[in-house]
């Protein structure tokens, strides 16, 4: 089973959401979370904290990941792990290949005309939104 992350990160006072703007297809020029493939076998949380790194330039100090869900696509023979953080500091973000933008937390991630994942994304954030709470 191909195995892959995203990671949901919040500024400190949970008002903005990180999002990269993708480069390549699909859902070319949308936003979408940061994240990837998972490289080592049963090392979800530090390919985590790796993927994070590479993508934004933040890192274990910066935030702490909690390991939230999976989202599994059975037919396609793949697994997201989720993880989610809010940040204790302000950074400065290192873009690696994608654009890298702050957005509300209000806006609406559901639009499909703007998120990529069909949906997926509205789901996970007003989920990690119920865990906060």
């Amino acid at each position: 089973m191909k195995k892959m992350n995203v990671i949901v990160i919040f500024n400190k006072k949970l008002t903005q959401t990180l999002m990269c703007i993708r480069t390549k297809e699909p859902y070319k020029g949308m936003y979408n979370l940061v994240g990837g493939k998972i490289e080592k076998e049963n090392d979800g949380l530090n390919e985590a904290y790796r993927e994070l790194y590479e993508e934004t330039g933040i890192t274990k100090d910066d935030t702490n990941l909690i390991y939230f869900m999976n989202l599994s696509y059975v037919k396609w023979e793949k697994e997201l792990e989720v993880y989610y953080g809010i940040l204790n500091k302000d950074v400065k973000l290192v873009e690696e290949v994608n654009k890298l933008e702050w957005v509300s937390t209000n806006d609406n991630f559901f639009d499909m005309n703007r998120y990529a994942g069909e949906g997926n994304i509205g789901h996970i954030i007003e989920e990690i939104k119920i865990d906060m709470k």
